[in-house]
């Protein structure tokens, strides 16, 4: 079955649909040997795809894994100094990249991916998925506290986050153990949000992303994912097979 061209590229990983778009605008992609255009479709069991004169047909099969980030490693593929990134932490050849970001002194669950259509869906602000955390702060906070995280708050950019799921789950010796929902994510929001509230974050733990939990993973362990977690991010998107 024919499909967008744009669909057929970010499908083999060659980044979001807008990027790969920029491929067939700048004259890189052939369909059996005809310069494509923006309004190209084919069916990729059928016709001859091209990038750069490679066939997709040799390009990485999309792939799918789940990381524990541990704290002081970089969610980038690259790093400008010596400290880690999560992809040095994943002994695989490839091209592999992270689904959003965890600052560096934050750590959890982080998704590793070559599918580029998944990447621009899971990160997009337009879909809304939901990211769970564990969030260790010195305080026991105050029911006014809790209530304006659920309600919104103004960060030092003046932006209003979205209403936040938030409860405590226990306190004990080392603070109170908080559990958040959210539902965006913008740079460093929940440290930011603590900041404004005025607590003091200790330790701070991604859990969930959409339908993929952390586990029992430990700290730099990672592992692909199985069929049934690839097709519920695949239903989670829209997208069939």
């Amino acid at each position: 079955m024919k499909t967008r061209l744009q669909k057929i590229l970010a499908q083999a990983g060659y980044g979001s649909r807008r990027s790969c778009e920029d491929l067939i605008r700048q004259g890189k992609v052939e369909v059996n040997g005809v310069l494509a255009d923006l309004g190209s479709q084919a069916d990729p069991s059928l016709d001859s795809i091209s990038v750069d004169g490679k066939s997709i047909s040799d390009a990485e099969l999309p792939r799918y894994i789940l990381l524990h980030k541990p704290p002081g490693v970089i969610s980038t593929v690259e790093a400008p100094d010596p400290r880690p990134t999560v992809r040095s932490l994943i002994d695989l050849p490839g091209r592999l990249y992270p689904v959003g970001r965890l600052d560096v002194n934050s750590e959890g669950l982080i998704l590793m991916t070559n599918d580029g259509e998944l990447t621009n869906h899971l990160t997009h602000p337009r879909y809304e998925h939901e990211k769970e955390y564990r969030l260790l702060v010195r305080e026991l906070p105050t029911e006014p506290q809790i209530n304006a995280w659920r309600k919104g708050l103004i960060l030092d950019d003046g932006t209003l986050t979205r209403p936040a799921q938030v409860w405590i789950e226990h306190k004990d010796s080392n603070g109170t153990w908080l559990g958040v929902i959210l539902r965006e994510g913008k740079k460093r929001q929940l440290r930011r949000m603590a900041d404004i509230s005025g607590l003091k974050v200790k330790r701070l733990i991604r859990i969930r992303l959409g339908s993929l939990v952390l586990g029992e993973l430990l700290p730099g362990e990672w592992r692909d994912l199985d069929q049934q977690e690839i097709q519920a991010l695949r239903t989670l998107i829209g997208k069939k097979g």
